[in-house]
């Protein structure tokens, strides 16, 4: 493409303009959250949602955003915990199940045979076979227009130990796939070592 290409302009005011699948096209890759909750009964929930990332290293919170009320959100009010269950690629089809719309109450691992197992710190079970998992008491939550904010303190990281190289996770064992625009994934990623300046000097070379 060249610098002086022309650029349509999606204006997000207007109402034919769709821009949740703009923003989910161009947003790209996004990491997955695949949550797992317990409602107020204990009846287990476990969802993906595409909207997540790090809140704040320290202290360590992460957040990802329901789009709507969902199970997820309304267990996590009700009990104050969830569990962030990373997704890999052999688990690909399995956390693009658990996003069926399935009637409220209907625990999806139980439905789609997902094996789920005892956490550390918090009353969710984690996914079993997820090289990785982060279990989260609720900070707070932020109502924004139809969707939530949802922060969580993190009180326990879990790796596999077949995914790590020392204390460190490895991204090839990890193999995260993303969520991409419409119906598209994004597989584990080609990975480059690009070491991060310290200086400006170093960039700059003066």
């Amino acid at each position: 493409m060249s610098a002086t290409s022309e650029r349509r302009v999606f204006d997000a005011a207007d109402p034919d303009v769709n821009v949740y699948r703009l923003l989910t096209a161009v947003v790209v890759p996004r990491p997955i959250a695949w949550v797992s909750t317990v409602s107020g009964d204990g009846r287990g929930n476990l969802a993906p949602h595409s909207f997540f990332t790090v809140a704040c290293a320290r202290p360590p919170v992460v957040q990802f955003t329901s789009v709507g009320s969902k199970d997820t959100l309304r267990n996590a009010r009700e009990t104050g915990e969830f569990v962030v269950n990373l997704v890999s690629r052999p688990l690909l089809e399995a956390a693009n199940g658990t996003s069926a719309p399935f009637d409220h109450g209907v625990d999806e691992a139980e439905a789609l045979g997902v094996e789920m197992e005892p956490s550390e710190q918090v009353r969710p079970p984690r996914v079993r076979r997820s090289p990785a998992s982060i279990e989260c008491r609720l900070h707070s939550t932020i109502e924004l227009g139809d969707s939530t904010l949802v922060l969580g303190d993190v009180v326990a990281i879990t790796v596999r130990a077949e995914a790590l190289e020392g204390d460190h996770p490895a991204i090839a064992a990890l193999e995260p796939v993303s969520r991409l625009g419409r119906d598209e994934w994004g597989l584990p990623p080609q990975v480059l070592r690009v070491p991060r300046p310290r200086r400006p000097e170093d960039v700059t070379g003066r």
